[in-house]
């Protein structure tokens, strides 16, 4: 493990009226064209910005995730915690999450009576990919390469439990009694928050649950059922729709991924909330994996990468991309929940860090 090397510092600069985007930055991807779209835990809508100068992003755009698919209701926040690009697609995923309520300081017995509520958001569980070219979002359109196919928005089928993914889970001898018994998300309960996508293979991190120390990592692979509709492929043991890769995270849950080459970029932070360290692993050899698998760090398949700074109470580190920069085709791009202070230089303006990848 080597120590992080800050490589650079990117400007994020959003509309005066997106003030409170800086503090929920959550999910990062990067398009062909140069935009760089961004994702938040309390919005109903993906932000894009594009290169203005070197290093500063800006002429922000929010774009509505309910004018491309359909979401549960108009209501609920989708806590946005994943997001890739591939193939002409802009991939997010909900934290599929359910959340306590929080104390709110007035008088003992409603702050106790809020804390034996548990809610479910039903936007939560949505998993979805939309048609991106030329810094537009589509809900249909031609294949820029292919005119004769078409690129349609679609999200992973819907069911009363969630999705077909909730489904299938529902029966999993590790995952299925965190469904039946649903812990809140940072109580280490069931919560996605990592998204890597090639091709129709889908990777989903959990931050929780963490077993003994093991974080999960779920494979899916999705195919389009009907217009806007994606279903499950059969890739696991004994017909399963899904394959399931345990790591050692030190004992921390997956708080993003990204793909490089073969190999899974791991953002890892702590499960329950709490303060903590946050790490960056790397998985090898991530998309050769045929079945089930368990990968230790003595094994030489994980690798921790870095550490990144921690200042207790800020810079939660949420979202990762590849990114280059200064020469450096793949240094990482990271933006932060919770950010400190020192970084917000204008009312609606934030730096993110860009650091090197060995």
């Amino acid at each position: 493990m080597s120590k992080p090397f800050l490589l650079s510092r990117v400007l994020l600069r959003f509309n005066s009226e997106a003030e409170d985007l800086l503090g929920e930055l959550s999910a990062v991807a990067l398009t062909p064209d140069g935009s760089l779209w961004l994702g938040s835990d309390e919005f109903l809508s993906v932000e894009r910005l594009s290169l203005i100068e070197p290093c500063i992003y800006g002429e922000h755009e929010p774009f509505a995730i309910g004018d491309f698919v359909e979401l549960f209701n108009q209501d609920d926040e989708i806590d946005i915690e994943g997001m890739d690009y591939a193939d002409h697609y802009l991939w997010l995923t909900g934290s599929h999450s359910t959340k306590r309520k929080k104390a709110k300081g007035k008088t003992a017995a409603k702050d106790i009576a809020r804390l034996s509520t548990i809610k479910t958001e039903p936007n939560r569980y949505l998993l979805t990919r939309i048609p991106v070219f030329g810094k537009e979002l589509f809900k249909t359109c031609s294949h820029p390469d292919n005119p004769d196919e078409q690129l349609t928005a679609a999200c992973l089928q819907k069911t009363d439990q969630g999705n077909i993914l909730i489904d299938a889970l529902a029966e999993d001898e590790h995952l299925g009694p965190f469904l039946t018994f649903p812990l809140p998300s940072k109580e280490n309960g069931f919560d996605i928050e990592g998204l890597a996508v090639r091709g129709d293979r889908v990777f989903l991190g959990f931050r929780g649950p963490v077993f003994r120390g093991w974080a999960i990592i779920l494979e899916i692979e999705v195919e389009e059922k009907e217009p806007g509709i994606l279903t499950l492929k059969e890739i696991g043991k004994e017909g399963r729709c899904y394959k399931k890769h345990f790591v050692q995270l030190n004992g921390l849950g997956v708080r993003e991924l990204c793909l490089k080459e073969d190999d899974l970029i791991i953002l890892a932070g702590p499960t329950m909330d709490v303060e903590g360290s946050m790490q960056v692993f790397r998985l090898k050899n991530a998309l050769d994996r045929s079945e089930d698998t368990i990968s230790s760090q003595e094994s030489g398949e994980l690798e921790v990468m870095f550490d990144l700074p921690f200042i207790p109470g800020t810079d939660h580190a949420e979202g990762l991309a590849l990114f280059a920069c200064l020469g450096q085709s793949d240094s990482l791009l990271v933006v932060y929940d919770s950010p400190d202070e020192s970084r917000k230089v204008e009312s609606n303006a934030i730096y993110a860090d860009v650091f090197r990848l060995q």
